[in-house]
């Protein structure tokens, strides 16, 4: 992890029995990017005393950090999906789930494992999961975020209409985060790395960049 500003890194790390639940819950994210989640999550919180909001919660791997450094600070982490799974994880790609298809509808849903991951980690109280897509949350939001977190949809339209959202009620100081951003396009899709791009050239200041996972401050 490699930071242009200590708060990343002194804010703390989850603990042992939180990281043991991220390491076993159903996702994607790598243990270092989510070390480095949890301490902008942690920082961000402390800073604004705001709530942090997710975009994108599949089965709550990632949800399980954001709501533990939200019960740490005393705010609440809020966590935006649609549960019928991104266009990468429908019948026939790479990262399709047959166990997470519900079988009376024929549909992705996630949101009963993401329910259980919570659940049996003791922190369904820190949460709010808003069921429903993300520019139709954004658009009737009315307060003010100390963190965003984007990792939903990796299409441009997804990921810049999560931007384009979300980022209006980010408040002065708090932090953006942004998920699978690769600058090398052997490496991943290139619409989180546009959006992160788009962010440093409206103002945000880079923060910490820990594999794939970029954190940037509004100013």
């Amino acid at each position: 992890m490699t930071d242009t500003d200590t708060t990343a890194t002194t804010a703390g790390v989850p603990s042992a029995a939180v990281l043991a639940a991220f390491e076993g819950a159903t996702g994607f994210m790598p243990v270092g990017e989510g070390l480095a989640l949890y301490a902008a999550a942690v920082a961000a919180a402390e800073r604004t005393g705001l709530p942090l909001l997710e975009v994108g919660s599949y089965c709550g791997r990632s949800t399980l950090l954001l709501a533990d450094a939200a019960r740490r600070a005393g705010v609440t982490a809020l966590t935006v999906d649609h549960h019928r799974g991104s266009e990468e994880q429908q019948p026939g790609w790479e990262y399709h789930d047959a166990s997470l298809v519900d079988p009376e509808v024929g549909r992705m849903d996630t949101l009963p494992r993401f329910r259980r991951t919570l659940h049996a980690a003791g922190l369904e109280d820190h949460v709010i999961a808003l069921v429903g897509r993300s520019p139709q949350v954004a658009a009737v939001w009315g307060s003010p975020l100390g963190l965003v977190f984007i990792d939903g949809g990796h299409t441009d339209e997804h990921a810049t209409g999560d931007y384009e959202g979300w980022t209006p009620h980010l408040a002065p100081g708090g932090l953006l985060v942004v998920h699978d951003v690769f600058p090398d396009p052997a490496d991943g899709g290139q619409a989180p790395y546009r959006v992160y791009l788009r962010a440093l050239a409206e103002g945000f200041t880079e923060v910490s960049v820990t594999g794939s996972l970029r954190v940037l401050r509004r100013g």
